[in-house]
């Protein structure tokens, strides 16, 4: 069927992109027997940076049966962690903490993002790579109809599909280009410069394939091991920071290995081994959209948010994001629930996640909080009280939110449902958790859910079996 501007597509699901959070759902949305078409812009493989994968990821990568197939493809197996972070350094073992099921993988994203779409395919989505979607059209508040470019030039249009699943990433189909409800974090405004080692090492006492994390007076810097005895080794500092050190130096390059010098501990661990060119460089300015979620559409992964690195969130939002919208959509589509309940799940799910996130990173980057403020910090955001004299502070709830275990717990656990805090953009003030404790933030503030959106997911939790979907605790009892 042809129409005016090119091929005209009928579909009932439309994914736009192919990136981790893309694929994952487009994956879950074809096992629960719906047509779903995904389109992506570049052809995979190809290179992205993000390698670091936390354990809430392998449990939803074990859902549509990969796990094995990362196995046998080698990836590096990862444990835990390291953390030199101002004047303290701490361990996240997960298996120590948690038993030998948490756990995960450094991966090469160019042939992990590739198995996932290659999965997506096997699970009967219609992939189209190298085709660009550059506007949407709306009737009322709800996507219609998606215009776009394929390889060729053709200018082509897709609607007719009952929901639109964004996650093209920064590019923001949805956010940036159309709703232009995207809203940057002043705080988080950095640049990462990294490269690849041939060998490498890792920090004294850290898990099998763990990541380290080195604090600096102008960033922090991370040290992946990775598959064929390779090391990423990257450097994350404030855009400014990074405007006056680049013109020191004739080349990224240049800088790069300036930084190191800079930093003996993290030398040391490169000593002695290749340096695999280029220099890369990228701008790592975090951001969040005021919405993610409306009337027939979805934005999973960075389509909705981007949080600094620190903690290797990326990878858990992106994946998180998209089993939570397949888990509403398959429930609303089946009349299980209502567009609105399914809308607003995936709305408080997905922010709530993005929400404690940020306010770890945001406490951690105040570094004159020590180790023992950031965990009591991380204990509040993951529900678990308030670490003081009368309970010693201690790594489980940091780890525990690290490896995406909480978002987990807390979208199947409707006991859990709001126990913490969901962002709201604001003036200037403090990050205050459901306790009134916080730390200074400069363009945000942490608040409670309001009882309307409390009561709009209160007695919905998300299940596997014997479908995914949303189920009602009413109905369990």
């Amino acid at each position: 069927m042809e129409s005016r501007a090119g091929i005209l597509f009928k579909r009932e699901i439309l994914v736009v992109g192919g990136g981790p959070g893309g694929s994952i759902t487009a994956t879950l949305l074809a096992r629960e027997g719906m047509d779903v078409r995904l389109i992506e812009r570049e052809r995979f493989p190809r290179y992205h940076i993000g390698e670091s994968l936390a354990p809430s990821t392998r449990a939803i990568l074990d859902l549509i049966g990969v796990s094995e197939e990362l196995d046998r493809k080698g990836f590096q197996k990862k444990r835990g962690g390291v953390f030199r972070w101002g004047k303290d350094a701490w361990t996240i073992d997960w298996i120590q903490l948690f038993g030998d099921k948490v756990k995960s993988w450094q991966v090469d994203r160019d042939a992990f993002d590739a198995i996932l779409l290659d999965k997506a395919r096997e699970s009967g989505v219609q992939v189209t790579e190298e085709v660009t979607a550059k506007r949407v059209s709306f009737t009322g508040e709800r996507p219609t109809a998606v215009h776009g470019t394929g390889k060729d030039g053709r200018d082509f249009t897709i609607d007719g599909f009952d929901h639109l699943i964004d996650a093209s990433g920064r590019y923001g189909l949805l956010s940036a280009k159309h709703l232009k409800n995207r809203r940057a974090h002043q705080r988080f405004r950095n640049v990462a410069i990294w490269g690849y080692w041939k060998g490498g090492r890792s920090l004294p006492g850290t898990p099998e394939g763990g990541t380290g994390v080195i604090s600096t007076p102008e960033g922090w810097w991370w040290v992946i091991p990775l598959a064929g005895e390779r090391t990423s080794v990257g450097f994350v500092t404030h855009k400014d920071v990074f405007a006056r050190r680049r013109t020191e130096h004739r080349s990224a390059d240049e800088l790069y290995h300036a930084l190191l010098r800079e930093t003996p501990v993290v030398q040391e661990l490169t000593e002695g081994f290749a340096y695999i060119e280029p220099t890369r460089v990228e701008t790592d300015y975090s951001y969040v959209a005021d919405r993610f979620s409306g009337p027939g559409y979805m934005m999973v992964g960075d389509a909705a948010c981007f949080l600094d690195p620190l903690l290797s969130t990326g990878a858990h939002l992106a994946v998180y994001s998209g089993f939570v919208a397949s888990a509403a959509i398959s429930s609303m589509a089946r009349g299980e629930v209502s567009a609105a309940e399914g809308e607003q799940f995936f709305e408080m799910s997905f922010r709530r996640a993005y929400s404690r996130m940020l306010s770890l990173v945001s406490f951690m980057y105040d570094q004159h909080n020590g180790r023992d403020d950031i965990f009591g910090t991380a204990d509040r955001l993951a529900g678990n009280g308030l670490a003081g004299d009368d309970k010693p502070a201690v790594p489980a709830s940091f780890g525990e939110i690290i490896a995406g275990l909480t978002d987990m717990r807390e979208a199947s656990d409707a006991a859990g449902r709001v126990r913490s805090s969901v962002l709201k953009h604001g003036a200037r003030g403090a990050v205050e958790t459901a306790d009134g404790h916080g730390g200074e933030s400069p363009d945000f503030k942490i608040l409670h859910s309001s009882p309307a959106e409390d009561d709009a997911v209160m007695g919905l939790r998300l299940v596997t079996e014997p479908r995914l979907g949303l189920g009602r605790v009413d109905q369990e009892r």
